[in-house]
């Protein structure tokens, strides 16, 4: 159970972290990749909202995709294709874990996906994208229907949109997309979250392939929560307050001041325990949570589409792109 600490109002709180009838499915065209041969290059105001706002709409009308279910299953297999369109290679790391609901084990799977794989020094850019089995802090309906628009789809939805860019992407670093699986498969304050990202910094730690070859990580960025239509992404208290993440924050907020993205707000607030924490204190890979927390439908059946915007999207989108074509 994650810890929320609002230093600066100056009082904690200890919360979960993590809606809506199921939207209709829609086409697996939405989420193919147009790449277009002979454009010219890209700039960050390039990043479309809109199409990532269209992939999160599409991801939630999947419906529920909690790890284990049918419709983490359709998830897993429609991103698969779209980063592979897009020129991606993308492999799986599957692993077991305990599905709080039955008590029995089942299969869960982070999804790697990897840009220029040749290149030996790497960025990693995660989000999770499993979503809570409840929207258990739902006032009216905590065992209803929680398809988890901005917790879980907002920052894959950005990895979307992402990937049209990262074939083009020059410089001396590669990128991984890491998709965490179970980051919060919880029915009750015993069970453990971050299971993907666990599983993902084990294998790191031991030396062993994550992905396609052993991997060195030369910092990490988490996209959590990041599509709310009133976005602001204060500084995470953990991610300033280590000493080899600061300089991620440093330089992502300072992006965010050049382009004029008021959405980034350059001061800290909430400590936040999530998937940077095991990144950065078991794999040791200085990882920094972009993560939007003032949200009133977290965990709740409001946390629709509905709630989360194009403009929101595209501009922690902008500022991802333009800091990782500065990378030297």
């Amino acid at each position: 159970m994650p810890w929320i600490d609002r230093s600066a109002d100056r009082y904690t709180r200890l919360m979960h972290r993590r809606a809506a009838p199921p939207l209709p499915l829609l086409s697996a065209a939405l989420f193919s990749v147009a790449l277009v041969a002979g454009a010219a290059e890209p700039t960050a105001d390039d990043f479309s909202g809109a199409r990532a706002l269209a992939h999160l709409e599409g991801l939630v009308g999947l419906g529920p995709r909690p790890s284990g279910s049918p419709g983490m299953a359709r998830q897993r297999q429609l991103l698969s294709d779209h980063f592979r369109t897009a020129g991606a290679t993308v492999v799986p790391q599957r692993f077991r874990g305990r599905d709080p609901r039955t008590g029995q084990s089942i299969e869960m799977e982070n999804l790697i996906v990897e840009w220029h794989a040749d290149r030996k020094d790497r960025i990693l850019l995660a989000a999770h994208y499993d979503t809570r089995p409840f929207p258990d802090r739902d006032p009216v309906d905590p065992r209803g229907v929680f398809v988890g628009a901005n917790d879980g789809a907002s920052g894959v939805a950005v990895l979307m949109e992402l990937a049209r860019w990262m074939p083009a992407l020059e410089g001396p670093v590669g990128v991984d997309f890491v998709c965490f699986d179970a980051e919060e498969c919880v029915v009750s304050p015993r069970d453990p979250y971050f299971l993907g990202s666990r599983h993902f910094a084990r294998e790191y730690l031991a030396g062993r392939p994550v992905g396609t070859d052993v991997r060195r990580y030369r910092c990490g960025v988490l996209l959590d929560m990041v599509g709310d239509a009133d976005l602001a992404i204060w500084q995470e208290q953990y991610s300033v307050e280590w000493d080899d993440t600061r300089p991620v924050v440093e330089s992502l907020w300072g992006v965010a001041a050049r382009l004029g993205v008021r959405q980034f707000v350059p001061r800290p607030r909430y400590r936040v325990d999530d998937d940077h924490v095991p990144l950065r204190n078991i794999a040791r890979i200085p990882t920094c949570d972009v993560i939007d927390f003032d949200y009133p439908h977290w965990h709740t059946t409001e946390d629709v589409a509905a709630r989360c915007s194009a403009e929101s999207l595209s501009a922690v989108g902008r500022v991802v792109l333009t800091w990782l074509r500065e990378q030297r």
